[in-house]
């Protein structure tokens, strides 16, 4: 069971002083197999609610699926957001209930409401965990190394997005399951969720003196 459920990806989420930031890399593999190159592991589940996404293809497309619905059907029945806890229960009841044969999967929810930015950490078997900052998935060590040194609670949403792509960039050298590229998303109150364009990732990172 813990090798199966052993991501092969590198995911993080944190909570800025102004905002919250989602990222990840964009190899999916096979083993020692570079399967695809451009592997979606960042979604919007709702304008203000991301998800980041480690483990198996199928069970975790299946997943963003679930939640997109329920968010949307909430929002139609009750006139406003899920709220991030609420998603969270959710998808936690759904791996829980599966879990004698389970979603190999190792989930990170983010997002704003009305109390505030919220990221937790959620595994196969539904145990969420929120904190100020969680990353998921084989380069995740190389992510907090990172994040222990340089996460502060009070920056910037824009050293928050230099610092998402130092972190998993960190990973993409020392992980050989993950690679081929950085996306990022951030989620404000004002804004929701917006993705960060590739060449303003690419522009960031000529700036930090990352190497492509």
């Amino acid at each position: 069971m813990e090798s199966k459920l052993s991501t092969g990806t590198t995911t993080v989420g944190f909570i800025v002083k102004d905002g919250l930031v989602l990222a990840t890399e964009r190899r999916a593999t096979m083993d020692y197999f570079i399967a695809h190159k451009v592997a979606q592991k960042l979604y919007e589940i709702d304008r203000y609610l991301g998800m980041t996404t480690a483990g198996l293809v199928g069970d975790l497309q299946v997943l963003v699926r679930y939640m997109r619905a329920e968010a949307a059907l909430y929002r139609l029945k009750n006139k406003k957001y899920m709220s991030v806890k609420a998603a969270t229960t959710m998808i936690s009841n759904i791996l829980n209930q599966t879990k004698y044969m389970p979603y190999y999967v190792s989930l990170i929810i983010g997002g704003w409401d009305t109390t505030g930015y919220h990221v937790y950490g959620i595994d196969a078997a539904g145990g969420a965990i929120e904190d100020r900052y969680v990353s998921a998935g084989s380069g995740s060590l190389f992510v907090y190394g990172v994040l222990e040194d340089s996460y502060h609670e009070d920056m910037t949403l824009d050293d928050g997005i230099n610092l998402a792509i130092r972190a998993v960039n960190a990973a993409m050298k020392r992980d050989s399951a993950s690679g081929d590229g950085i996306d990022v998303a951030v989620i404000t109150e004002k804004d929701g969720f917006v993705k960060i364009d590739d060449e303003e990732i690419k522009r960031r990172m000529k700036k930090l003196k990352i190497l492509l």
